[in-house]
């Protein structure tokens, strides 16, 4: 930019307005809480039909307390940094452009995706207590031209730095976050495109050196082979790994899941024998959930394992199943009471199978399988599986009982939403860095493109949403870690993460102009990725009816 600009104003304190504005931020949430509550409940209970028949209001009450949150997490982010010393000129632009912003979404109508607005008055809430001195200065003078250029121009200065704005975790994350984006850099983003656009599998080579650093026992316990770390480590890693390529940092999800499950759900035995493989890689998991027609309706799940004396045979299809050549155990949910059509009926097994290759992807007897082709979120592929007499072994009963498979898998939520949050920065964080390079190093009428507000404000708004997904996600993380509820929160976390990583996708190839439609540029790829993340792990539309019910249920 041709003139660097003087340094915000001191006297404009973001973080003390922030601070003041939250209690109306909370009194409107709580009014739209009580407004549509009164639709949809009798007495105690809330009745499923006048919930859907009220969705779009649901919705939009998921989104205002999501926006909620994340103003409260970004005040809690500036206070942390400023009790250490850390809260500078880039976090105070981050911290203002950001609560000027979402403040303004609030006051006038905020997106949930293309075409659908949320607003106050969606929901029975009165957007004139949002008329305070505190939110208007802060929308008024919060996400201004100048503020996004200033931010623009330090993290030019601040160019490949592991994150634009301090974080606000402990130098030990931070250092597991230097380690992580090494390894992307260097082992990953040099050859992720290629493996998109001939849509290969990520080489097993890659597997064994994320192994070697721990990726698939990062939060499996010291006792059963792991490093014992939490649910923050976690999204750490999987930011990183994502950022680098989204299959890459998927590749620890299916850990994740299965580990999960067993320390859970399973039997002492079972974590003996399993735990300490999946944390080696010695075997790779993959969850075997989904059926065709029925989506995120698990209750209505066909499959079916019969006991065959101690054993059980499996009977059934199941479709977009990631990595499942590859596996050799599949977390494999089955209808195991055939009398029941609800979760009641459904059991989890710890299915083996032979690993598959290229050419005989599914050589174990009673199972076939087909790949899916996918425009991306590829390096793993997507497959239908069918089961035709396949043999599970009776001591591989998540837990040895029948009848506990949802409850199991219902304990794995929030880990899963959580995880999927932290990947979801990662692609985030990747768009703007392409974009931002891109803007950078392309001239257009004499000088490079970073240099026009239009862009330069695209990429300071993409980096104030990542830092504030990045902070709903860490703290649903921490919430995890401290063994509280958070369904909601890491509901929330996934929900605003995978529209970030979207929008940040879809402005980085728009700052490329042509050639990001153009294959051979990493965005197009980018951009492929980041649809996905709004679908699966429950799609926002399904995220956003379970975060109101939770919202409406409280007391």
């Amino acid at each position: 930019m041709p003139d660097t600009a003087p340094a915000i104003d001191t006297i404009f304190d973001a973080a003390t307005l922030l601070r003041e504005a939250l209690p109306q931020v909370d009194a409107v949430i709580a009014d739209a809480r009580g407004a549509l509550r009164e639709k949809v409940a009798t007495g105690e209970r809330i009745s499923n039909a006048a919930l859907e028949g009220e969705q779009h209001a649901a919705h939009a009450l998921s989104w205002i307390a999501t926006y909620g949150e994340c103003l409260r997490e970004m005040s809690n982010w500036a206070d942390r940094l400023s009790s250490d010393g850390k809260f500078g000129e880039m976090e105070s632009l981050i911290l203002q452009i950001g609560a000027g912003e979402y403040l303004a979404q609030l006051q006038g109508g905020l997106i949930m995706s293309q075409g659908e607005i949320a607003r106050l008055s969606d929901v029975g809430a009165d957007a004139a207590k949002l008329q305070t001195e505190a939110v208007n200065k802060l929308v008024a003078q919060g996400n201004t031209d100048h503020a996004r250029k200033r931010l623009v121009e330090l993290m030019m200065e601040a160019q490949g730095a592991a994150s634009y704005g301090a974080t606000g975790l402990d130098e030990e994350f931070e250092m597991v976050r230097d380690q992580f984006r090494r390894f992307a850099d260097d082992k990953v983003m040099p050859d992720a495109h290629g493996w998109h656009l001939r849509d290969e599998l990520i080489p097993i080579e890659i597997i064994n050196e994320m192994a070697e650093l721990g990726v698939f026992g990062l939060t499996i316990p010291e006792e059963y082979g792991g490093f014992g770390m939490g649910k923050t480590a976690m999204c750490v890693v999987s930011e990183e790994l994502a950022r680098g390529y989204i299959g890459v940092g998927s590749l620890g999800t299916r850990s994740e899941i299965a580990a999960e499950l067993i320390l859970c759900g399973g039997t002492e035995e079972q974590k003996q024998k399993w735990l300490p493989k999946i944390a080696s890689a010695e075997i790779l998991p993959t969850a075997v959930f989904t059926e065709p027609n029925t989506g995120s309706d698990l209750g209505s799940l066909r499959t079916r394992a019969v006991k065959d004396g101690d054993d059980y045979t499996v009977t059934g299809n199941k479709t977009w199943i990631t990595h499942a050549a590859r596996a050799d155990v599949m977390t494999l949910l089955a209808r195991t009471d055939p009398d029941t059509s609800n979760y009641s009926g459904l059991s989890m097994f710890l299915a083996e199978k032979e690993r598959g290759d290229d050419e005989t992807p599914f050589p174990t007897e009673g199972m076939s399988g087909g790949e899916i082709e996918v425009l991306g979120y590829r390096g793993m592929k997507e497959y239908e599986l069918g089961f035709d007499g396949f043999k599970v072994k009776g001591e591989n009963l998540l837990g040895g009982v029948e009848g506990q498979g949802f409850k199991q898998l219902m304990k794995t939520f929030e880990s899963a939403r959580i995880q999927t949050a932290a990947r979801a920065v990662g692609v985030a964080q990747s768009a703007m860095e392409y974009a931002m390079q891109y803007a950078i190093d392309r001239k257009q009428f004499g000088k490079s493109l970073i240099h026009f507000p239009r862009v330069y404000g695209k990429i300071a708004m993409m980096a104030v949403e990542i830092m504030i997904a990045r902070q709903l996600t860490y703290f649903s993380a921490r919430e995890k870690d401290a063994e509280r509820r958070c369904d909601l929160e890491a509901g929330m976390a996934k929900l605003l993460a995978a529209r970030i990583a979207w929008s940040n996708a879809d402005n980085g190839l728009q700052i490329h102009g042509g050639n990001g439609f153009a294959l051979e540029y990493p965005i197009s790829r980018v951009l492929c990725d980041a649809r996905i993340l709004n679908i699966f792990e429950g799609a926002a539309e399904i995220q956003a009816q379970v975060i109101a019910r939770r919202l409406l249920e409280q007391n």
